[in-house]
C-alpha cells in the first residue's frame, strides 16, 4: 500500500477484536495509538502505513522522554495491533525495529521497578512467629475507624491481601460471587476472569475469617446486599450552628425588607456527617489512592510507631493497587510454600513474576544469607 492510498476498515474484524478483548486492552490500544499518530504529526510522518523506520524512530523518541523497555514492548505490539485489523503489513517485526529495541534493552536493562509490597506483618523473617513491624497490613487494619469509609477501606485492603487480585479484579468483585466454605467462618471467592485468564474459566480464592468479618462489617452498615462489593462512599459534613435568638417583629424597622424568618429563633444544630453509597463499583484507579490513604490515617494516629516522616514518604511514593499482591506472594514464600503452590494462589501462567517479586528474600535466605547470619 503506498502513503496515502485509502484505507479500508473491516468493521467485521474490529467487531471481532472487541468482543475478545478486555476493556483495559482496548484503551490501551486506543491510548497508545492516540500517542503514535500525534508524535506522526509533529513529526510530519505516516501513522498508517508505518515504515519500519517511522517506528524504529518513535520508540528512540519515547526511549528518550524516559520510557522503559517494558513500555516500548506495549507501544510496538499497539502498533503491530492496529496494523493487524487494517488488514495493513506489519512494520513491527522488521529487524531494524527488533534491532533498535534490542540497543534500548541493552542500555537501560530490562528490570522494571516493582512496587512497594505490603506484608502482613510488615518486613519480617517468620511469618509465623515474629512481630508485626514496620509498614505492616496487621497495623493498617487495626487503624481504620469504623465509620463508612473506614469499614469498606478495611474489607478492601483484607479482601485484597487475601485474594492477590489485581486492582481491575478487586473492583470487579460482587457480593454473587462469594460462596461458603468448609470453615462456617470463612468463605471462597469465585473469580469469573482475571487478567491471565481472558477465557473466563474461572478460579477460586479463599476469604479468610478476618476477611469475612470486614465484609459483613461494610455491607451491614452500607446496605448493601447484591452487586458490586467496593463502592464510593460520598462523605458530607455540616458545621455546628450555635441558637440564634429571634427579633421581635416590632423591632424591625421600615427600611427593612419584611422577612418573617427574622423574628423566628433557630435552634443550635450539632455538626454532623452525612455517607452516601453509590450503586457502581470503585474504578480501579482509585485503589492505589485509597491503600495510600489508609496508611497515611495510620501513620498520623500512631499506629505505626517504628516508622518516622522520612520512612514514610519513601514508602509511600511505592505504594500502589499491586503492593497487596506482591506482599502476599513474598509472605507466601517466606512461609515456605513451593513456587508451584505461589503461582497456584496468585493465578500466573509463568514464574516469571513470582521468581521476580521474590528475587530479594531469595538472596536473604540463600546460602550467603544463612551463613551470615550464623556468623553474627
Amino acid at each position: 500500500m503506498r502513503a496515502g492510498e485509502r484505507i479500508i476498515i473491516d468493521q467485521a474484524l474490529v467487531a471481532a477484536y472487541q468482543a475478545a478483548s478486555s476493556p483495559h486492552s482496548i484503551r490501551a490500544l486506543k491510548s497508545d495509538i492516540e500517542a503514535f499518530e500525534a508524535w506522526c504529526r509533529r513529526t510530519q510522518r505516516i501513522a498508517l502505513p508505518a515504515t519500519p523506520e517511522v517506528v524504529a524512530d518513535y520508540l528512540d523518541a519515547r526511549a528518550g522522554k524516559g520510557s522503559k523497555p517494558a513500555s516500548l514492548a506495549r507501544y510496538k505490539a499497539s502498533i503491530a495491533k492496529i496494523h493487524q485489523l487494517l488488514d495493513l503489513k506489519d512494520p513491527t517485526v522488521a529487524p531494524l525495529v527488533k534491532l533498535r529495541l534490542a540497543a534500548v534493552r541493552r542500555e537501560k536493562g530490562t528490570a522494571q521497578k516493582q512496587a512497594r509490597p505490603l506484608r502482613f506483618k510488615g518486613p519480617v523473617r517468620d511469618v509465623e512467629r515474629d512481630l508485626a513491624r514496620g509498614l505492616n497490613i496487621r497495623a493498617l487494619l487495626d487503624a481504620c475507624p469504623d465509620d463508612l469509609p473506614g469499614l469498606r477501606d478495611r474489607a478492601l485492603l483484607s479482601t485484597a491481601y487475601d485474594t492477590g487480585l489485581r486492582a481491575s479484579e478487586l473492583v470487579a468483585v460482587a457480593i454473587e460471587q462469594i460462596e461458603e466454605a468448609i470453615d462456617p467462618e470463612a468463605r471462597l471467592l469465585q473469580i469469573l476472569r482475571s487478567k491471565g485468564d481472558q477465557d473466563g474459566q474461572g478460579a477460586t480464592a479463599f476469604l479468610s475469617p478476618r476477611t469475612v468479618s470486614a465484609i459483613v462489617a461494610w455491607t451491614r452498615a452500607a446496605d448493601i446486599s447484591a452487586g458490586p462489593l467496593f463502592r464510593r462512599v460520598q462523605v458530607r459534613r455540616y458545621k455546628a450552628r450555635a441558637a440564634v435568638k429571634g427579633r421581635r417583629i416590632d423591632s424591625i424597622s421600615s427600611r427593612e425588607a419584611w422577612d418573617l424568618r427574622k423574628t423566628l429563633s433557630k435552634p443550635a444544630v450539632p455538626a454532623r456527617v452525612e455517607y452516601d453509597v453509590g450503586s457502581a463499583p470503585l474504578h480501579a484507579g482509585s485503589i492505589g489512592p485509597i491503600f495510600r490513604t489508609i496508611i497515611q490515617r495510620a501513620f498520623d494516629h500512631g499506629s505505626l510507631p517504628d516508622l518516622t516522616a522520612e520512612d514514610l514518604a519513601r514508602l509511600l511514593k511505592g505504594i500502589s493497587a499491586h503492593s497487596t499482591r506482591i506482599g502476599l506472594n513474598q509472605d507466601l514464600f517466606a512461609a515456605g510454600e513451593d513456587l508451584a503452590g505461589i503461582m497456584d494462589a496468585l493465578r500466573w501462567k509463568s514464574p516469571r513474576m513470582p521468581l521476580a517479586y521474590n528475587r530479594n528474600l531469595a538472596a536473604e535466605a540463600g546460602a550467603v544469607g544463612r551463613l551470615m547470619r550464623r556468623l553474627g
